[in-house]
């Protein structure tokens, strides 16, 4: 959570990357004829690039609003500089390229039609060298390059869909893309999926990325340690489902239409042994890992001091000054526009926003005014509440009116918190009878907001990259000083390339740093 959302309780945004839905074009049937940079043929379009520009320009703000990027300066300028020589070499340098670092704990890359690629926190975290970090940006190039958004863009036009920019934005590591968002009151609570580029553009981008890596003298074999991360990342995901009890997912929630990871990753390899030929070690530069690693020390990992930390039940967030405990057996979602207390079966959640400043200006201060006239407060009863000991607030239960005047049913809190800011807690359920059958439960987690202790405070402590020599005891004495909980040994191996089938908790493997290599550990 790390900002003011608009005042709706339950309201599904799908933050990412539904926010650059805001780009949808508006163009027209026809199109026009574009000469493909990559394959030289002539395809029809509706996005010529010009168009592309603009509208990536567009829905780049977009991001940087709802985002950020990190605040590490030297690191945005690392990886702009990786960036810039891929693209320089690429089958569109004229573009005037943008490489951005995003402030997101997200596994994830992907790229804006006009020139516009991201990479997050996250997935720096888990690369293991600079020829890895620019096999990402040679496959988010590669979709640019390829006219693969603007594409897509035309195939939705044609079908008679709103052509939304970002329906798709080539995330390399795939799996499960956007955070876990609330739906509607009296819908079923769901993760959301980012939608991917086709199969052939895939695979595309996949060759088109070792093609930028061997141009730039990074070994396109390193194309296929980015594929192999995409496998590691899935069998952790078994493997943690299996650990918490939970089915292991299937596919990564890949589309069927999209090449499975296998299947990208034998095409990658056959596709970097072509480049590679018989041209030898000596014809490529080294992967640059000390210096990648050298980048990343002391990056933010997981959950920032802006956005607000989760550890294990319970929420904190340093800047606004407040912390939630989910009930047992609840989990916290950590969005970027809200916070949910979730029930385990996803049937029911306590939503917490902060109430915008633009309403405070408009209706003000009180509770009750905030209910009636920026909630459609109607008929029911309100109570008067103190929580966490001193915060003053007001509960209502009854009947709301929209803007469109249809009325349903509104359990909330108006919270004055810390700082003077205004809280929203709303109770959400998939039906009346889940209502009732968790109302003790989001009461408890209603009861739960407070002001930071000085024990909550040393809690918010937001988690960093740290790189140690890697010990005698292997990763087993490393996850023995963590502060990671699920499955410790195995996000370790994960986040140093050495996460393969028998290794975890089984002793030394294959992939395993020798003694004394620095390897990534989170302090």
């Amino acid at each position: 959570m790390t900002r003011a959302a608009p005042l709706r309780i339950g309201s599904t945004t799908r933050r990412w990357p539904a926010l650059l839905i805001a780009a949808t074009l508006v163009l027209g049937a026809c199109g026009t004829a574009v000469r493909n940079p990559v394959t030289g043929q002539t395809e029809r379009t509706v996005m010529d690039e010009r168009a592309e520009i603009t509208e990536g320009a567009k829905a780049h703000e977009e991001i940087l609003k709802a985002y950020g990027v990190v605040p590490d300066a030297a690191l945005r300028a690392y990886v702009d500089g990786v960036g810039q020589k891929l693209a320089a070499q690429s089958h569109r340098a004229q573009l005037k390229w943008t490489f951005s670092v995003l402030d997101s704990a997200e596994i994830n890359a992907f790229a804006l039609p006009g020139g516009f690629v991201y990479v997050t926190r996250g997935i720096m975290a888990h690369l293991d060298s600079e020829a890895d970090l620019a096999g990402v940006l040679g496959h988010e190039i590669g979709h640019v390059t390829a006219r693969h958004g603007a594409q897509r863009a035309t195939q939705q036009q044609r079908a008679g869909v709103g052509v939304a920019i970002a329906t798709v934005l080539g995330a390399v590591l795939g799996g499960q893309g956007g955070a876990q968002v609330v739906g509607d009151i009296g819908q079923t609570i769901a993760a959301g999926s980012i939608a991917k580029y086709g199969r052939e553009q895939e695979l595309q981008a996949d060759q088109l990325g070792a093609e930028y890596l061997s141009r730039v003298r990074y070994n396109p074999t390193n194309m296929v340690d980015v594929i192999q991360a995409l496998k590691d990342q899935e069998r952790y995901a078994a493997d943690a489902a299996r650990a918490a009890g939970r089915a292991a997912p299937q596919g990564g929630g890949w589309l069927a239409s999209h090449p499975s990871n296998d299947e990208r990753l034998q095409s990658i390899r056959n596709t970097a042994l072509k480049l590679a030929g018989n041209r030898g070690a000596a014809a490529w530069d080294d992967d640059g890992r000390s210096r990648y690693l050298k980048a990343i020390e002391g990056v933010t990992f997981g959950d920032s001091r802006e956005q607000g930390v989760v550890r294990g039940r319970h929420f904190f967030h340093e800047p606004l000054g407040i912390a939630l405990t989910a009930p047992a057996g609840w989990r916290v979602v950590n969005d970027t526009e809200q916070l949910a207390l979730m029930s385990g079966g996803g049937e029911a959640a306590l939503i917490m926003k902060l109430i915008p400043e633009a309403v405070v200006k408009k209706v003000g201060t009180d509770h009750a005014a905030i209910l009636r006239d920026a909630l459609g407060a109607t008929a029911g009863t309100t109570e008067k509440l103190t929580l966490g000991g001193s915060l003053s607030a007001t509960h209502f239960a009854g009947q709301r009116r929209n803007a469109q005047g249809q009325t349903g049913p509104l359990n909330a809190t108006i919270v004055s918190g810390p700082g003077g800011k205004l809280f929203l807690l709303g109770w959400a359920a998939r039906d009346a009878a889940a209502l009732q059958a968790t109302k003790g439960a989001l009461r408890e987690a209603e009861f739960s907001f407070r002001p930071l202790t000085p024990a909550d405070r040393n809690a918010a402590r937001p988690w960093r990259v740290k790189l140690v020599p890697f010990p005698a005891g292997g990763f087993a004495q490393l996850a023995r000083s963590t502060p990671l909980t699920d499955l410790p040994e195995q996000q370790l191996r994960l986040l140093n390339s050495a996460y393969h089938e028998g290794a975890a908790g089984s002793g030394a493997g294959s992939r395993d740093p020798k003694p004394g290599q620095l390897v990534k550990v989170i302090e």
